[in-house]
């Protein structure tokens, strides 16, 4: 079994802790503070608030012993960095997976010891661009969005009894229906997971969960009010 430690909270924390939530890993959150702490716990996850400029700190969660991965998620570079050159000097055959925020960063991670470095712009660029390189998604994008000044990203949850209730994501047709956009689902058993709409959704939708749209604002009203509306008929 991998033990993990997962250094900084953020989005990235929760979903790379979320993902990895396995009977292969034993995950372990380390925050800067017990807000921190608390947060995590109540998603389930082990956590633990140290000073990570501390080097006992660092042996005390298993750093230089039984920790095989850790993941460096801190909002500051400087951080990753520092936290980095600590963990290599105490483990030399630890993996070490760490965010940028500034690219010049990348340089100074990799000198200072990490195995790997996301680039969370980069990896955006990627998905942005295969998703302009789809001939029918690029169309939508020309239909709704370019040349729009009202843009608005809106969570949408689906209440009981709705007439979205049962039905796939495919069938909803946004952009034909409401001129929007889906841009994904969160499912109410998993709010902290996002799956993008063109990863393929093919559970029913069901009361809780959440569609986000990108569009204007009285288009998002009006389907949000389709959505709140029971006993409908997709049209």
């Amino acid at each position: 079994m991998k033990h993990i430690a997962v250094f900084g909270y953020s989005v990235m924390s929760v979903t790379v802790m979320t993902r990895l939530r396995s009977d292969n890993y034993q995950l372990l959150f380390v925050g800067q503070n017990e807000q921190e702490v608390a947060l995590m716990t109540a998603q389930g996850f082990d956590a633990q608030a140290i000073d990570f400029r501390n080097d006992d700190d660092l042996k005390s969660i298993g750093i230089g012993s039984n920790i095989d991965i850790i993941f460096c998620f801190f909002t500051a570079d400087s951080d990753n960095v520092f936290l980095t050159i600590s963990a290599r000097a105490m483990a030399k055959d630890l993996t070490i997976i760490a965010v940028i925020d500034d690219p010049d960063s990348a340089d100074k991670l990799l000198a200072a010891g990490a195995n790997k470095i996301i680039n969370p712009h980069e990896i955006c660029g990627r998905k942005v661009h295969e998703i302009l390189t789809q001939g029918d998604i690029s169309m939508i994008l020309d239909n709704t969005v370019f040349g729009q000044h009202d843009l608005n990203m809106a969570q949408i949850e689906i209440p009981s009894s709705s007439y979205l209730e049962n039905q796939l994501v495919s069938s909803l047709k946004l952009n034909i229906s409401y001129n929007l956009i889906l841009l994904g689902v969160v499912n109410r058993k998993k709010p902290n997971d996002l799956q993008l709409a063109i990863d393929g959704h093919v559970q029913p939708l069901v009361a809780g969960d959440m569609l986000i749209v990108l569009g204007s604002r009285e288009n998002i009203q009006v389907f949000k009010d389709k959505v709140g509306r029971v006993n409908q008929c997709n049209e």
